[in-house]
């Protein structure tokens, strides 16, 4: 089997520029691997998804609870693993993931409270990596940044690329449960967390990828 290796961060954390920073690196030093992005929303398994996330069942996120919000993303995975990438996975390739399992665990598990997330992290990992036979990640990295930093530059982004934030981007409340649930997870699950500042400053885009490469480095040969 291959190793997966998945990288995370809540909205605003900069996860897309790290991703493509590190997809760059294994390129450079002719690593193989596949780089997968989820959702896939352009793939009709993603169709419950792309409802969802543009208020077709409520402009509220917990509109639609934590468990079924989770099969909508989970459906989509099962049906990329099965159609795309089991066969490179099997025969050993490395996984590079741009959210994954993972992220249902922080953006839906938020939905739940705190002392009942546990039983839903426990739930989620069975329905996914048990029932639907999905691959466990070997390393999830969690980008995590004050949210305050994280809203202003979502919202330099769509000024930038004249976007618009989507019914989990322009809930503040929902992103704030989120970072504290994707904490709360990191610990449970035993992920590791990268820090995008510190002492209330942001981090360099460099300095960051340097210890997302690091703890990258023991999986493959960089």
């Amino acid at each position: 089997m291959g190793k997966l290796i998945v990288l995370e961060g809540t909205d605003g954390t900069g996860k897309s520029t790290q991703f493509g920073l590190l997809s760059q690196q294994l390129e450079t030093q002719g690593t193989p691997f596949r780089r997968l992005r989820f959702p896939r929303y352009d793939q009709p398994s993603s169709a419950l998804i792309r409802l969802y996330r543009e208020g077709a069942f409520g402009t509220d996120p917990s509109a639609v609870n934590a468990y079924a919000a989770s099969t909508f993303y989970a459906v989509d995975r099962c049906a990329s693993y099965l159609q795309d990438w089991r066969a490179d996975y099997e025969a050993g390739t490395l996984i590079l993931c741009d959210r994954y399992t993972t992220s249902n665990a922080y953006h839906q598990g938020g939905k739940v409270d705190a002392a009942e997330r546990e039983t839903f992290f426990q739930w989620l990992y069975d329905l996914e990596f048990s029932r639907m036979a999905l691959p466990k990640p070997d390393l999830v990295l969690l980008l995590d940044m004050p949210l305050s930093l994280s809203v202003e530059l979502m919202r330099r982004r769509e000024a930038d690329t004249h976007t618009h934030a989507d019914i989990h981007e322009r809930d503040l409340t929902y992103l704030a449960r989120c970072r504290e649930t994707a904490r709360q997870a990191a610990a449970f699950y035993g992920w590791q967390v990268i820090d995008c500042a510190r002492d209330g400053r942001l981090r360099t885009v460099e300095d960051i990828h340097r210890e997302i490469a690091a703890a990258v480095a023991p999986l493959i040969e960089l």
